[in-house]
C-alpha cells in the first residue's frame, strides 16, 4: 500500500520558445486526459543583466478509482529569462529566450481516501487486499497507462521545443490518438 513511483523524465533546453504555448499545451494535456491542474510553487528571483530566474512546481492528479490515484509532478527551472518580440509571418509575438530545465516525476498512490488507515484492523485488512486481491492486477491496468501517460506528455513537450522526430515510439499504446 502507498506510493508506487516511476523513474523521473528531465529536459533540457536552451534558446528561443513561446514559454506562454508551453503552459496552455500543458494545462490542455492535462485536461484532455481527465487531471486536475494546478500550480504548487511559482518563485520569481530579482532579475540579474543576464535575465530572470524563475521557479515553478505544476501539479497534475486525478482519481482512476476509490482505491488509485495518479499524480504527476513537473519542476520547471528557468534561467537567463529575457522577453523578446520576434517578427512571426509579418506579426509581433512576445516569446521567451532563456535556459530550461523540466523534470517529470509520476506516482501511484493506492487507498489514497485512507479507508484502510486508523485501526490495527483495518490496517491488517488494507494489507491482505492490496497483496492478495489487487496487487496482481494493478501494475498491469495502473501503472504501466500512468508510465505510458507520462512519455506521451514528454513527447509533447519535446516537440514543442522541436527536439524530437515526426514519430512517436508510444503514439496509439492506450487507444488512443
Amino acid at each position: 500500500m502507498g506510493d508506487i513511483s516511476i523513474k523521473p523524465l528531465e529536459l533540457q533546453y536552451k534558446g528561443l520558445f513561446d514559454f506562454d504555448g508551453l503552459y496552455i499545451a500543458i494545462i490542455d494535456w492535462a485536461k484532455n486526459y481527465g487531471y486536475m491542474w494546478h500550480e504548487r510553487d511559482y518563485k520569481h528571483k530579482v532579475p540579474s543583466p543576464a535575465g530572470a530566474e524563475q521557479e515553478y512546481t505544476w501539479a497534475m492528479t486525478a482519481n482512476l478509482s476509490e482505491y488509485v490515484a495518479y499524480e504527476i509532478v513537473l519542476t520547471v527551472h528557468l534561467w537567463d529569462m529575457l522577453d523578446m518580440e520576434v517578427n512571426v509571418d509579418g506579426k509581433k509575438k512576445s516569446l521567451t529566450n532563456g535556459r530550461l530545465k523540466m523534470t517529470m516525476t509520476a506516482k501511484m498512490t493506492t487507498d489514497w481516501q485512507k479507508r484502510f488507515s486508523g485501526s490495527p484492523f483495518l490496517r491488517k485488512l488494507g494489507e491482505f487486499y492490496y497483496n492478495h486481491i489487487r496487487k496482481k492486477g494493478l501494475e498491469d491496468r495502473y501503472l504501466d497507462p500512468l508510465m505510458y501517460r507520462v512519455y506521451d506528455l514528454h513527447a509533447i513537450i519535446k516537440k514543442y521545443f522541436d527536439m524530437q522526430g515526426h514519430k512517436y515510439a508510444y503514439k496509439g499504446y492506450l487507444g488512443q490518438n
